[in-house]
């Protein structure tokens, strides 16, 4: 074999890697979608704001600092101290948690049986507000994020490839790690929709909120487990994504890049969520490897989107989304 070919098999596999990151983020939208019937703008900048307030607990960060600082003059930055990362961890996913509930309290609860365009601006708004609510606590300079995961090149896996093609793959420790991660998590969820009763209750929810309440089902709690269950989704998402790339405002437009993969997939399939990602992130891979140099490159940009395109035109539910009969 050819070392293109090999290189070819490299992109490949990178692709898969760079498709699971973008399923992360995904997962979280289909939850939402589940849950409500809605698309929840914000889930780009949950796993932004979870990123920051990570490191802002694990650092010992003043939330708000610069703006007493600014107000009364003082030079305050710290507490003086650093957490554990584990520790960090969970009392972010306790952040994420209030921050569900408090949702729910002042919008969603608001807004039961309205149309989804209404619960869409919602999310819109609150997209903005957390991104603000983000920028005032803890800054908008970049961060460096570091829980103890490894990165750089897999030696093991060089060494294997290389010693059975004799061509060593570049493969990032960090993405094995978002592939394992992603799994546990598609599989998890997967058994929690099917198999529980909040599950269940989660799918009724989704077809008819007057219909769920008839029944007995509780529409605030539903909504403040799923809410709660998407933030920490993006909090695993804006680890993965944070220790990637630094943890940075840009990295709310992640969201734009999951639009394609839920496309792909089918809003309501947890498991199209993966799928979906490795279809986007290994075709963006190959088609700018193959297509690129002959258009002059930086198609990465643009193949999800257009790849996105024609699934709404011949497949609009996606590979695993359920198909919409509307009676009138």
């Amino acid at each position: 074999m050819s070392e293109q070919f090999y290189f070819a098999l490299e992109v490949m596999m990178n692709g898969l890697m760079a498709g699971v990151m973008y399923s992360l983020v995904a997962l979280g939208f289909v939850l939402i979608f589940k849950a409500s019937g809605i698309f929840n703008y914000a889930q780009g900048v949950m796993a932004l704001f979870a990123a920051l307030t990570l490191v802002g607990i694990q650092k010992g960060e003043i939330p708000f600092a610069h703006v007493i600082n600014a107000t009364f003059g003082t030079n305050l930055s710290t507490f003086g101290w650093e957490l554990p990362s584990i520790v960090a961890i969970v009392l972010t996913a306790a952040v994420m948690i209030l921050m569900a509930v408090l949702i729910e309290k002042y919008v969603l609860k608001h807004l039961v049986n309205q149309e989804p365009i209404i619960l869409f601006m919602a999310t819109i708004g609150l997209a903005f507000f957390l991104e603000g609510l983000g920028d005032l606590m803890w800054g908008s300079e970049i961060k460096k994020l570091d829980v103890g995961l490894p990165q750089g090149i897999s030696e093991t896996i060089e060494t294997v490839t290389n010693n059975w093609f004799g061509y060593g793959f570049f493969i990032d420790r960090l993405d094995i790690i978002a592939a394992v991660v992603a799994a546990i998590l598609v599989t998890s969820l997967t058994l929690f929709s099917k198999y529980t009763k909040q599950g269940r209750a989660l799918r009724a929810v989704a077809d008819d909120h007057q219909a769920a309440l008839s029944v007995g089902i509780s529409l605030r709690f539903i909504w403040v487990l799923v809410w709660s269950i998407a933030g920490f989704v993006a909090l695993v998402a804006g680890i993965m994504w944070g220790t990637k790339s630094g943890v940075q405002f840009s990295l709310s437009l992640i969201a734009l890049k999951a639009l394609p993969v839920l496309m792909l997939g089918g809003f309501t399939s947890i498991p199209g969520a993966i799928v979906g990602g490795l279809i986007i992130g290994v075709g963006e891979k190959l088609f700018e490897f193959l297509v690129g140099p002959m258009v002059g490159g930086a198609t990465e940009n643009w193949f999800a989107y257009v790849l996105a395109l024609v699934f709404l035109v011949f497949r609009p539910q996606g590979l695993f989304g359920e198909k919409i009969i509307e009676r009138v």
